[in-house]
């Protein structure tokens, strides 16, 4: 009975605080419906390991930093590819600087189509571009358990795609899941996250 008491005190409390609150702030002129929005996006934010507002601008300026880098001088020929990546893909490394700030970035090129041969992606690589993939090493903190690598994938056009979920696939994409790109990836040898060197 005593904890019963104790919920409904609770609740009552909480219950005036939030009337209060909304009071104070409409007699200050601040829109409550932003407070409330502000306060679930904060939420959403904590929660989400991807695809959050900060993600989105990071892949975004990632994106810009990336341009022409079909011309990097470190680049791989094209070779075969495994799943969710194509058929067939290329990769690219560089330093570039995004924000004012430089970061190692590998893009991988991802190929793919009906029958796609290796001949006919070495003959025309951008009609059988499915996706671009980077991987960008962040500073140190943003995701020490992880190498601090961000993740992005983007269409052929640079449009930054999304999952089943319509969540966008930039930053610690599939955090803490059984399978995506930090599931993936930290199954390379030595740590690195990096399979090219395996």
């Amino acid at each position: 009975m005593r904890a019963r008491k104790v919920t409904i005190v609770v609740t009552a409390a909480v219950a005036a605080v939030m009337i209060l609150g909304a009071a104070r702030a409409e007699s200050t002129g601040v829109d409550t419906g932003k407070m409330v929005e502000d306060g679930a996006e904060k939420v959403e934010r904590a929660e989400m390991q991807f695809g959050g507002k900060r993600d989105v601008e990071f892949a975004e300026a990632l994106w810009t930093a990336m341009d022409g880098y079909h011309d990097w001088m470190m680049q791989s020929d094209i070779i075969p590819g495994k799943s969710p990546h194509g058929n067939f893909v290329r990769l690219y490394y560089n330093i570039v600087n995004v924000d004012g700030k430089p970061f190692h970035v590998i893009v991988k090129d991802n190929f793919g189509g009906e029958d796609v041969t290796l001949d006919a992606v070495k003959a025309a690589p951008m009609d059988h571009l499915m996706a671009v993939t980077p991987m960008a090493q962040r500073e140190q903190g943003y995701d020490d358990e992880n190498n601090n690598w961000f993740y992005a994938k983007y269409d052929a056009s640079g449009a930054l795609s999304r999952n089943d979920s319509d969540t966008f696939l930039a930053g610690r994409v599939a955090k803490g899941m059984p399978a995506g790109c930090i599931a993936c990836h930290v199954k390379a040898a030595d740590g690195d996250y990096l399979f090219t060197n395996d």
